[in-house]
C-alpha cells in the first residue's frame, strides 16, 4: 500500500541540494516512456499518462529505479514531475481543459510526494520539483515572449505547484533568457524557489544564439538573483564544455547537469528515428571531467535518451565529496 500523499512541501525553505553534498535527479522521461517502455507520448508530454487507465503506475514506475539507486547509495535526489509539457499551450494540442490542467499538475506532485513519503531516509533526502517547459518547441526558439509575457504566461502553473508539496520548481530547455525571466518573476511572486535550465546548441551558445554567459548574466540582473542556481540540460557535456569559464561568477551559479546521451546536435535528433542512448560509462566520465570548469556541480541526471543505467554510472565514478 503507498503512502499517503504528503500536502505540504518539505524542503522550500532550505533546498538541500543548496549544500555541498552530491544529488541525484532523473533522466530523460520521455525517451524512457516512448522508446524503452513502449508508451505513446503525443507532442513528448509525459503527463498526459496521467488521463489514462494505469499511466500512474508507469510513471511510478519510471520514478523508482531513480529513488532506489539513490536509496541504496544514500544520496539525495531531485524528483522532477512529468509536466514538461503542461502549459496552455500544449494541453490545448492534448485537449485538455485548464482545470483538466491544473488536476495533472497537482496529481504530479502527490505522486512524488508519495514516492518521498515511502522512501525517504535521513541519508537520502528527496526533493520534490514541479517541472516547467518552454511554451514552445525545447529546441528551437520560435515565438519568442517578452520577460512580461512569460511572467503572465507561466504564473498559472507556478501558482499551482505554490499550493502543493512541491519545493521548488525547476524550468527545464529554456532556449532564451526573456522566458527564464519571466518565469523566475513568476516563481518569486509566489514564494517559490526557482530554477533555470537551459539548453544549448553544439556551439555552447542558446538556440536563440545568445551565449550562455549573456543568458545567465541577464537572467540575475534582472531578477536580483533570485534564482537558487542554474542547470544545463538536453545538450551532450561536448557542447558546452569548451564556452564554460572556470572561477568566474556565471559559472558558479550552474550546480545542475542533465545532458543528453547523445552527441548528436537538436537537428539530428529531432531526424533520428531510433534513440541513441549513448555509453552511460563514457557519459559518467564526460560529467567527472566537468568538475574542473564546474566546481560547484553536484545534481547529477540526464535527458534525452538516457535513464537510470546513465545515473548509476555517473555514481559509480562521481569522487566523494
Amino acid at each position: 500500500m503507498s503512502a499517503p500523499p504528503e500536502s505540504h512541501p518539505r524542503y522550500r525553505d532550505a533546498l538541500p541540494q543548496l549544500e555541498d553534498a552530491v544529488f541525484l535527479t532523473d533522466g530523460g522521461i520521455e525517451t524512457t516512456l516512448i522508446f524503452h517502455e513502449g508508451h505513446d507520448l503525443p507532442h513528448f508530454a509525459a503527463y498526459d499518462l496521467l488521463a489514462r487507465e494505469g499511466g500512474e503506475d508507469a510513471l511510478r514506475d519510471y520514478y523508482e529505479p531513480y529513488v532506489s539507486i539513490a536509496v541504496e547509495r544514500d544520496i539525495g535526489i531531485v524528483l522532477e514531475t512529468a509536466t514538461w509539457r503542461a502549459n496552455p499551450d500544449w494541453a490545448e494540442r492534448l485537449g485538455h481543459s485548464p482545470a483538466e490542467l491544473a488536476d495533472f499538475n497537482r496529481r504530479s506532485v502527490e505522486l512524488l510526494a508519495e514516492l518521498r513519503a515511502g522512501h525517504e531516509a535521513d541519508a537520502t533526502p528527496i526533493v520534490v520539483s514541479g517541472c516547467i517547459g518552454p511554451r514552445g518547441d525545447g529546441y528551437v526558439v520560435g515565438e519568442a515572449m517578452t520577460a512580461d509575457e512569460a511572467e503572465a504566461y507561466h504564473a498559472t502553473q507556478i501558482a499551482t505547484f505554490s499550493e502543493t508539496a512541491a519545493d521548488l520548481v525547476t524550468a527545464l530547455t529554456l532556449t532564451y533568457a526573456e522566458e527564464a525571466i519571466g518565469i523566475v518573476r513568476a516563481a518569486r511572486a509566489v514564494g517559490m524557489p526557482v530554477v533555470v535550465s537551459f539548453t544549448v546548441e553544439t556551439d555552447g551558445r542558446l538556440p536563440s544564439g545568445q551565449a550562455l554567459r549573456d543568458a545567465i548574466v541577464d537572467v540575475d540582473s534582472a531578477t536580483d538573483g533570485y534564482a537558487a542556481y542554474f542547470m544545463l540540460n538536453c545538450a551532450h557535456p561536448s557542447h558546452f564544455d569548451a564556452v564554460l569559464e572556470p572561477g568566474s561568477g556565471w559559472t558558479d551559479r550552474i550546480r545542475g547537469v542533465r545532458a543528453n546521451a547523445s552527441r548528436l546536435s537538436h537537428a539530428e535528433l529531432d531526424e533520428a528515428e531510433e534513440l541513441d542512448s549513448g555509453n552511460p560509462e563514457e557519459l559518467a566520465l564526460e560529467y567527472v571531467a566537468l568538475r574542473e570548469s564546474l566546481p560547484r556541480l553536484t545534481v547529477l541526471g540526464g535527458c534525452c535518451g538516457t535513464d537510470h543505467r546513465h545515473v548509476e554510472a555517473m555514481c559509480a565514478v562521481w569522487p566523494a565529496a
